[in-house]
């Protein structure tokens, strides 16, 4: 099924704390407050393929749009729009993907480097270099005090693993992509972390606002797995489906209560993070039934298994390089962590257990959910920090707010929809 995509827009999404939208287009970029709904700033000065806020300031990082003339995806461009004046401008060896930035940190994407900078005064810190991430995979935390950065870890090749210290972060050379998630301290320029987080490779990832929850989504999009941060215990599981479906967006509430997940189906699903969804286990909640989806065991599909577990509570990258320079595999690596440390024990014997115990480590279903208007659009998700909504952007220009029940769940009600786009170009769609 093609996207369905209004011609004009080329990039939309939330500031860190979803009291806005950003918006670029052919002509420029906007700014939209999110309640009460409202244009607050209009610029038409170019194609605009990314444009990022910090939180509510008027600091906004612009990067060009691909083929189009004098918009260049390689270059960034930070402005002051109270003042109207260009903060710096930097020009990258390729095309700019992503933009993620909090009160001290700017991080930028490339498809196979990392650049992170100080935001006081745009110098550049540190360089890390990826494995191919054509889709910008990444995570910054919008606290400046937790700052951690999470993207796809691949496992180091053995060609990787020489005499010398391990670095910060593992080249992109002769390795394969992985389901494994490297948390870096944008701070102290370390490895915090390494979690194998899915077997499928990672295709989408969330921080919360204070820095210490990440959301992890895996190619498949049927199990959404929530990890302490920095420790990478694994505190929620979540069943978003048992179709494959490719994961658009996550995001927590301010709170950390929710998990808000958008996908490929046309559904948001939100999830209740609390004492009773613990380990994943079930809250009994029939929104997942009401979303048209059977509830799965833990053997089906993406399972819970013992290679699934945390790599670093025994020491982090280092530890793992060492382990790699013995000559052991990784699944015996992952394996023996994981029973070291006495988190994936229970999930190992599942399969031979009575059906009451194992039912606890079943990924819970979703507490609420919502069917997206129209069908075949990209949409990303938010949960508002004023008000039970939940607010969806889609990539035909519209901004959909749903009531929310936070008692009991269920299926959202559609209460507004808007155009987040200017009335002229309303008749475009492709």
């Amino acid at each position: 099924m093609t996207e369905r995509t209004h011609s004009n827009m080329l990039f939309a999404n939330f500031n860190q704390d979803y009291s806005c939208i950003s918006v670029g287009t052919r002509k420029g970029y906007s700014i939209t407050n999110c309640d009460p709904f409202g244009r607050v700033y209009t610029q038409n000065d170019g194609a605009r393929g990314i444009v990022e806020m910090l939180f509510c300031t008027s600091l906004i990082a612009l990067v060009g749009a691909a083929d189009h003339p004098q918009s260049s995806p390689r270059k960034l461009q930070i402005v002051n729009t109270k003042r109207q004046s260009m903060i710096c401008e930097l020009l990258f060896p390729s095309s700019i993907l992503a933009v993620k930035l909090n009160r001290k940190t700017l991080v930028i994407v490339l498809e196979a480097e990392i650049y992170i900078y100080d935001i006081s005064n745009m110098r550049l810190l540190h360089v890390i270099e990826t494995t191919p991430n054509p889709d910008a995979i990444c995570a910054l935390s919008p606290s400046s005090d937790n700052s951690y950065l999470a993207y796809p870890s691949p496992v180091p090749s053995p060609s990787a693993t020489s005499a010398s210290p391990a670095p910060a972060s593992p080249g992109g050379s002769g390795v394969i992509q992985s389901g494994d998630v490297l948390l870096f301290n944008t701070r102290t320029l370390t490895v915090a972390n390494v979690i194998q987080a899915h077997k499928a490779p990672i295709s989408f990832l969330a921080l919360n606002a204070t820095g210490t929850l990440l959301a992890t989504a895996s190619d498949k999009g049927t199990v959404i797995r929530v990890w302490s941060v920095p420790g990478a215990e694994k505190l929620y599981q979540f069943r978003r489906g048992t179709r494959e479906a490719k994961i658009y967006s996550m995001s927590f509430n301010a709170v950390s209560t929710l998990l808000a997940v958008s996908s490929a189906h046309d559904t948001v699903h939100i999830f209740k993070l609390g004492p009773g969804q613990k380990g994943g286990k079930r809250n009994g909640s029939s929104g997942g039934a009401g979303a048209g989806e059977r509830p799965e065991s833990p053997r089906e599909n993406e399972s819970i298994d013992s290679r699934e577990g945390v790599q670093g509570a025994d020491g982090g990258y280092e530890a793992f390089i060492d382990d790699r320079r013995k000559g052991n595999s990784v699944g015996s690596t992952f394996r023996r962590t994981s029973l070291r440390v006495g988190k994936s024990l229970s999930t190992s014997v599942s399969g031979y257990l009575p059906n009451t115990f194992t039912e606890m480590w079943e990924p819970a279903r979703d507490f609420a959910f919502l069917r997206l208007p129209t069908s075949g659009a990209r949409c990303i998700v938010s949960l508002s920090g004023t008000l039970p909504q939940v607010m969806v952007v889609s990539s035909e220009g519209y901004f959909y707010a749903y009531s929310i029940d936070l008692e009991n769940g269920g299926e959202c009600t559609l209460m507004k929809q808007y155009s987040l786009l200017d009335s002229a170009d309303e008749s475009n769609m492709e």
